[in-house]
């Protein structure tokens, strides 16, 4: 990125990375951080580097497991990394550092530590957040508890993977306190106490973002065209039915979440159990509304990656998987009804993606098969 930035001419690379000590014992999720604000330097285009703490605001991931284990978990079992300092900073307070760094004065290698008002832990957080939200959360103390079974245990109560749970819980392991004061001489910006910006995260408003509203742990996997050692596989079957291409989108727009799968939903609840375990993300995460879906929305282990009215719906598989995979449905109107083509497109990595592909084949075309029979019959069942 650093190298496309100088051959394009960019004036000027604005870097949010995280808060650490460089000369103490990091995780390999903070030394990944300072690497990558190291690495951005490196040709020559003028790089800000913002160091945060905990960001407190909807989406933040560290705010959102706050949120998730105190809406959960009245009574906690909490071990020692609970109680290591912190200096968290208000969502708000990092975008007014962002937009007022464009007006800095270019100085090479220039690195920015922002934190709020005052140095509190995930415990007094968790507490705090308990209090303002009106519930209780009792916080029982043990004296060890690995970031492996802490990170599997967040996933199987929480919507946050056990993956980036366990790389977030091995950075919590150490303190992340502001230790240059640069950012407060430099900028008129005067953060506001952590128990001010949780009181603001509170706030409901239509357009906060939310956990499932972030990208999956398991990275984006783009439909792009076939590379060295991956092999397109592709099960296409199609079934007509007599209602409007409106009428059938309105089913198929709806499936997942709570609203189930319409066949052998409880098979599609074990596989997201399994891919959970393995540090996947599982079924936990629902969807963000009941009857309509837009591009970029998590269903499930699916995220929509195109949407089209009435005619075209593509879901990205992001569960933990050897390849990559897509579940597209077509409509297509004709004279006596309309046309539902269903499509699984699947890019197996290697041979134990071909084994993966061929050993769940009977099972995928029941599933799927299954499903689509189920639309075709819900459109006429729900027609008035």
């Amino acid at each position: 990125m650093s190298q496309a930035a100088a051959q394009s001419g960019v004036k000027r690379i604005i870097y949010l990375g995280g808060l650490a000590n460089p000369n103490a014992p990091l995780s390999p999720h903070l030394r990944s951080r300072l690497e990558v604000g190291r690495l951005l330097g490196e040709t020559g285009v003028p790089v800000i580097e913002f160091r945060a703490s905990i960001i407190i605001g909807s989406g933040s991931l560290s705010f959102e497991l706050i949120r998730t284990l105190v809406e959960r978990l009245p009574v906690m079992v909490t071990p020692s990394w609970v109680r290591v300092l912190a200096q968290p900073i208000g969502i708000d307070d990092v975008v007014k550092y962002l937009i007022a760094s464009l007006d800095v004065p270019d100085t090479p290698g220039r690195v920015y530590e922002i934190g709020g008002s005052e140095q509190l832990s995930y415990r007094d957080l968790i507490r705090e957040y308990a209090r303002q939200s009106g519930r209780r959360s009792l916080l029982i103390p043990v004296p060890v508890l690995s970031p492996r079974v802490s990170s599997l245990w967040l996933g199987l109560i929480t919507p946050v993977y056990a993956r980036i749970g366990r790389a977030l819980i091995e950075s919590v392991c150490n303190s992340t306190v502001v230790q240059n004061q640069a950012a407060l001489q430099d900028f008129d910006i005067r953060p506001i106490s952590a128990l001010e910006a949780i009181a603001l995260a509170l706030v409901p408003t239509a357009s906060a973002t939310r956990w499932f509203s972030a990208e999956s742990s398991a990275g984006l996997q783009p439909l792009l065209p076939l590379g060295d050692g991956y092999r397109r596989m592709v099960h296409s079957r199609t079934i007509t039915t007599p209602v409007s291409p409106n009428e059938i989108f309105g089913v198929i727009e709806g499936l997942g979440g709570n609203n189930g799968w319409l066949f052998l939903s409880w098979l599609w609840k074990v596989r997201g159990f399994l891919d959970l375990l393995m540090g996947g993300v599982g079924v936990r995460r629902g969807r963000p509304n009941t009857a309509h879906l837009k591009i970029g929305d998590a269903v499930d282990w699916w995220r929509v990656e195109q949407i089209e009215r009435d005619r075209l719906l593509r879901l990205r598989a992001e569960m933990r998987l050897p390849g990559r995979a897509w579940l597209e449905f077509e409509i297509e109107a004709y004279e006596a009804g309309s046309k539902i083509r269903q499509t699984a497109i699947y890019h197996a990595d290697g041979l134990l993606g071909l084994l993966y592909w061929y050993v769940l084949y009977p099972v995928h075309r029941l599933l799927f098969s299954g499903m689509l029979r189920r639309i075709a019959a819900r459109t006429l069942h729900d027609r008035p």
